[in-house]
Order: C-alpha cells, then sequence, then structure tokens
C-alpha cells in the first residue's frame, strides 16, 4: 500500500514538471493549452495523497501572500495608492497614480506574460490547475467524501483567481474545462456579468461541497472551509455591487441598487455564521498579526513558517529598523506612511484632524491625542518601540540619528515581532528564519465593514454605524460627546466615506488601499502632491560641530551607556522642540495625483492580446474596444 502511494505521488510530480516543460513561446489561443493530465494516469484522482500534493500546489501558487513576498513583473501598478511612499522608487507605481508618467497597454501584466507555473508567473495556469481537478475528481473512486472536501476547495481556488483578475480587468478569458489540442478556448474576453457569475457559481459548489469540513489548527490551518467559502462569495457580491462594477453616474451602465439588497444578504449570512462559528474582534489590535493559536479573528489566511526551508517570508526584515536588522539598512517604502496616511487617522474620540475639542491636534506632536491604532501601528521619534525583547526600547526617528537610516520618520510596527532578535530577523528561504508569521488575507473586522457598507446602502444607517463602532471600541477610540465620531456621518453618502477611512486605518499596510480605491471609485479623485514627513535636528551638525547630535548622544554620565536622548520626555512639547523639528518633504519632480477614469479597468498587454483569438484591449486604452460593464 505505502508504494502504490508513493507512485501515484511521483506521477503527480510528474505531471507538474512536464507542464513545467511546455514552451514558453505560444501561438494564438494556445496560450491556455496544457497537457491532458487526465490523460496521463487517471489513477492518481483515485488516491487523496496523490491529489493532496496536487492542491498543496494549488494552494501555493493561488493562495495569497504577504505584501512584497511575490513580485511578479509590474506588481508596482498593483500596490500603488495614498497609503505609502512606495511608487517613489517604482516606475509603475508612479505611472498608476500619474505621479510621473502615464501607463501604456503593455504595463499592467497581472495575467504574466511568462507561461510558467511559478507563483505568479500566469493566473492562467493556476486556472488551469483547477480545470483539471474539476473535470476529473467527479469520477474518482476515492470515499465521496474526502473527494468533496477536496473537490471543494478546488472550486474556491479557482474562484479566487479568477475574481483577482475581475478586480483588474473586469471582464477576463473565461476557460472552465481543461484544454486539449481539439477544444482550445478560443471565446475571447466575457463580459463582466458572466465572469461574476462563473466565480458564484464555483463558490456555491464549495459550499455546499465542504459542508462538515472543519479541519482544526494543527493540520488544517489555511485551508478552504464552508465558511470562508460563504464570506469570499459575499465579498465577492459586495464588488459586483459596489461602483467599479455597478456606477452610479453611466448612462450607458445604469446603476442597480438591487446588487445591494443581494450583497447584503449574502454578508448577513458571512456575519452570522463567523459569529455563530466563535469568530470575533481580537481584543487588542496590535495582537492581529503577532497571535496565531487562538486567534478569533483569522479567516483565510496563508501559513509561514521560520523553521522550514521555503515557507517563510520577508516581512520582519522589510520593517525593522537598521539597529535591529532592518534590510539594507532602509525598511521598504511601502512600509513608510504618506503624509495622506497620517493624516487619514482621526482623533481619540473619532472625530477627523483639527475638528475635537477634548482631543486637539497638534502638528508638532501629531501622534497625541490620536486614535489609537496610531500607536498600535507606527514608531515614531522616541516612541517605545520593543525589540530584540526589550519592552522598554526607544526608536529615534530623526535624521542622523546614530545606528538608522535617514529619512525614515513613521516606521510600521505592526508586523513586527517584539520577542525576535536583530540576527535571527533575516529570512533565507534555503534555512528559514524571519518571524514565520501567518498571512491573515482575510479577518473578521473586514467581513464586519463589507457588512457595514451593505447595509449602509440599502438604508440600515444604524446598523451599518453599530458595526463601525465595535471596531473602533476595539481600538480604544472613546465615546465623547459624537457618538465614536459617528456622529458626524448624518446620510449615507456621509457614512460611505467615513467607512472607507476606516478601512484605510483598520487594514493599514494589509494590501487593501489599492482595491479599494479602485472599487469604491474614489482613485481617480485622489489629489495633492505625494509627501513624507522627515523629522530633523534644531541644529544639525555643521562640518566637525556635531552640535545637537552630540548632545542627544552622548551619555548622561562619561563612561556610561545611557545617551541623554534617552531621558528626554518627548511628549512634553517644550522639549521636544528644542531638539527636532517636522518637516513635510514633498518630491517637487513628481506631478500630483492623477489617475484616469478609465483606469478602474486595465487591459492586458499586447502578447496576451496578440497570442489570443477576440481577446480585446478596454476601452479607453489604445486600440480599446472592451468595455467589461457592457
Amino acid at each position: 500500500m505505502i508504494n502504490q502511494i508513493k507512485n501515484n505521488i511521483k506521477k503527480a510530480v510528474a505531471i507538474l514538471t512536464l507542464a513545467a516543460l511546455l514552451p514558453a513561446c505560444v501561438n494564438k489561443d494556445e496560450f491556455f493549452l496544457l497537457p491532458d493530465t487526465g490523460g496521463i494516469d487517471q489513477a492518481i484522482w483515485d488516491n487523496d495523497g496523490s491529489v493532496q500534493l496536487h492542491l498543496n500546489r494549488v494552494y501555493d501558487v493561488a493562495m495569497y501572500q504577504f505584501p512584497l513576498q511575490l513580485t511578479p513583473d509590474r506588481y508596482g501598478v498593483h500596490y500603488a495608492s495614498d497609503e505609502n511612499y512606495f511608487p517613489d522608487g517604482d516606475a509603475n507605481a508612479k505611472a498608476t497614480l500619474g505621479l510621473q508618467g502615464i501607463l501604456g497597454n503593455n504595463d499592467v501584466r497581472y495575467t504574466g506574460n511568462t507561461y510558467g507555473g511559478n507563483p505568479g508567473n500566469n493566473k492562467y495556469w493556476d486556472i488551469a490547475r483547477c480545470n483539471d481537478a474539476i473535470a476529473n475528481l467527479p469520477g474518482s473512486t476515492m470515499l465521496t467524501q474526502k473527494k468533496n472536501e477536496l473537490l471543494g476547495q478546488y472550486y474556491a481556488l479557482r474562484a479566487i483567481t479568477y475574481f483577482e483578475l475581475v478586480k483588474v480587468y473586469g471582464g477576463v478569458p473565461l476557460p472552465l474545462t481543461p484544454q486539449g489540442a481539439d477544444s482550445i478556448y478560443d471565446e475571447g474576453r466575457r463580459p463582466a456579468k458572466e465572469c461574476f457569475a462563473a466565480i458564484l457559481s464555483d463558490l456555491n459548489n464549495a459550499i455546499i461541497l465542504l459542508e462538515g469540513f472543519n479541519p482544526g489548527d494543527a493540520d488544517g490551518r489555511g485551508k478552504i472551509t464552508k465558511l470562508i467559502a460563504t464570506c469570499l462569495k459575499a465579498k465577492v457580491l459586495f464588488y459586483w455591487a459596489s461602483p467599479q462594477f455597478n456606477p452610479t453616474n453611466d448612462a450607458k451602465h445604469p446603476y442597480q441598487a438591487s446588487r445591494w439588497t443581494d450583497a447584503l444578504t449574502a454578508n448577513k449570512e458571512a456575519y452570522d455564521m463567523c459569529v455563530s462559528a466563535g469568530k470575533k474582534l481580537m481584543p487588542n489590535y496590535l495582537d492581529i498579526f503577532r497571535v496565531e493559536s487562538g486567534n478569533t479573528e483569522a479567516i483565510l489566511v496563508r501559513t509561514y513558517s521560520n523553521t522550514v526551508p521555503n515557507r517563510g517570508n520577508g516581512t520582519e526584515q522589510r520593517v525593522r529598523p537598521a539597529s535591529e536588522g532592518g534590510s539594507t539598512g532602509f525598511p521598504n517604502t511601502y512600509f513608510m506612511p504618506t503624509t495622506k496616511m497620517l493624516d487619514a487617522y482621526p482623533m481619540r474620540d473619532g472625530k477627523p484632524l483639527n475638528t475635537s475639542t477634548a482631543f486637539p491636534y497638534d502638528a508638532t506632536m501629531f501622534w497625541q491625542n490620536r486614535d489609537p491604532r496610531f500607536e498600535a501601528t507606527f514608531a515614531t521619534n522616541g516612541s517605545v518601540y520593543p525589540l530584540s525583547g526589550n519592552a522598554n526600547r526607544k526608536q529615534w526617528t530623526y535624521n542622523l540619528a546614530v545606528g538608522e537610516s535617514s529619512g525614515v520618520a513613521v516606521y510600521v510596527k505592526r508586523f513586527s515581532t517584539p520577542t525576535l532578535t536583530a540576527s535571527a530577523s533575516a529570512y533565507n528561504s534555503s534555512v528559514g528564519g524571519g518571524s514565520g508569521m501567518d498571512w491573515i488575507e482575510l479577518r473578521f473586522a473586514e467581513v464586519m465593514l463589507n457588512y457595514a457598507d451593505c447595509m449602509n446602502e440599502t438604508g440600515n444607517i444604524a446598523g451599518a454605524k453599530d458595526l463601525v463602532k465595535q471596531i473602533r471600541m476595539r481600538a480604544g477610540v472613546v465615546a465623547g460627546d459624537s457618538d465614536y465620531g459617528l456622529a458626524l456621518a448624518g446620510s449615507t453618502a456621509q457614512l460611505r466615506n467615513l467607512i472607507l477611512n476606516e478601512r484605510q486605518i483598520e487594514f493599514a499596510f494589509e494590501n487593501k488601499r489599492n482595491s479599494d480605491l479602485r472599487r469604491s471609485r474614489t482613485m481617480h479623485l485622489l489629489t495633492g502632491s505625494m509627501s513624507k514627513l522627515e523629522i530633523q535636528l534644531v541644529n544639525p551638525p555643521v562640518g566637525s560641530d556635531q552640535k545637537d547630535k552630540k548632545v542627544l548622544e552622548d551619555p548622561t554620565v562619561p563612561g556610561g551607556t545611557t545617551s541623554f536622548r534617552e531621558t528626554l520626555n518627548i511628549n512634553d512639547k517644550a522639549t521636544y522642540t528644542k531638539y527636532f523639528k517636522n518637516v513635510v518633504l514633498t518630491n517637487t519632480t513628481y506631478l500630483p495625483y492623477n489617475v484616469p477614469e478609465f483606469h478602474y479597468f486595465y487591459t492586458f498587454h499586447n502578447d496576451f492580446v496578440s497570442f489570443g483569438n477576440k481577446i480585446l484591449p478596454t476601452v479607453g486604452w489604445a486600440g480599446g474596444t472592451f468595455d467589461p460593464l457592457d
């Protein structure tokens, strides 16, 4: 029996090996052509061990990852937003936001422009794996329950992959069966409506097939269950109802209020199911990405490990300061907030900047009196930032600070591990390392805010506010004189904007902002210039005279180890302004944000168009005739 399983596993691996040897150059619709894996040996679909091997690889290529863990060609297009300073070093992100140059037809390569099976190479390769399983598993002789569990996961993974494509392109080619030499897909791009219908059909199938499948954390963490499929279905309908696909001012594509009703029903079902399953907000916002066992908020996750080779992630090193093992002495600019991001956080009572009497805003002491998620997310100059097991460690971010990189005024700390030493923070794929923290793609707070959006759009403003209130209460926002700031939103339009801002700060640096701006059709409304904060010394060094730098960094007593800066009360304004000043830096070589409206649906690169049949460019783009909403 053991030899039989080993042989089946070898056959499954052989399939993947054969697929990897396919030529990179293709003609016409051979782009979708993969070997007839069912014909190689139908017996592999009769053995759950072989199929699980195949399914594991689909998870590997299709499941969401930490930001920057996977960087396919021109990935900056999908990271661009007003949240971070990442566009400063990425030409494609700059062009996406209109800061410098513009996107061309070849600049969005989300389908991939290579014909290979590694993660990020080609979404249609990932889909083909699912198509093979969905076509061959029903005829398997394995036990029905096991077959259903496997098949349900394939359906959900195919839905995830198509959903990510549709979010980018609107309407995409939609092969749903294995492609053979005599049956190559040639139906071209399908309308968004047809794509959403296929995605929802897959998720409905997954919901039915995954009934009773509840693997524990020990061997099932990261696997898709009925609960996850239900939450994904709710999210898909939420997107279908949102302005990207359901515009309110487009005569050609009339607004359909009924979509919000459908989305409300699905999101209520997802929310209720989560509550019944024991899902709830983590008590401490800062623990969301630091606690794995017993994390009541995590729903859809990708598991990582810091001990298993090729199963880790490099996020720990990307967010750390130079003094604590930060990559190349400088945190990635994806984790560097813009001033727009810093200003998005309300005050302690939920009111926007400069509107609260109880908690006034001071631009100099900008970290004070803010929504507690500000402190949980950011490390500012002189603030406590525990690392290497030192609970009292302070982070210094003024320019020229000894042992640190210049130009980083604010660090993102919510993805760091306080107990991890600097030497252990680096990740090497061949040996492991880093934090091994799991990526949470979907958590209960998102289910709540999706549901709140649906309630708001269907007239239940009070119900929507209650869900937002729960999230703000968890964060530590106080009621104040305006019901946690929610009393300021008296209409559907006002609450819509408040929820969008709430998403920005609740999901800070979780790679949600780009999609939220596109889904809500607000990306083209971004104005102003991209800027960041810098902390400078009031009396910077001049020549050999180190001035304040020497004063701050010298020990308090000769021969001691405690520097003078460690003794400062950084929250006293007179003390702070004696040594530091805040400067907003705007790169004048960039233009202001200027996103064209037709960018809500990107176009396929010319290689994909040329090698396919009926794969037409999107309207608004060069040669564009395909309208995804028709």
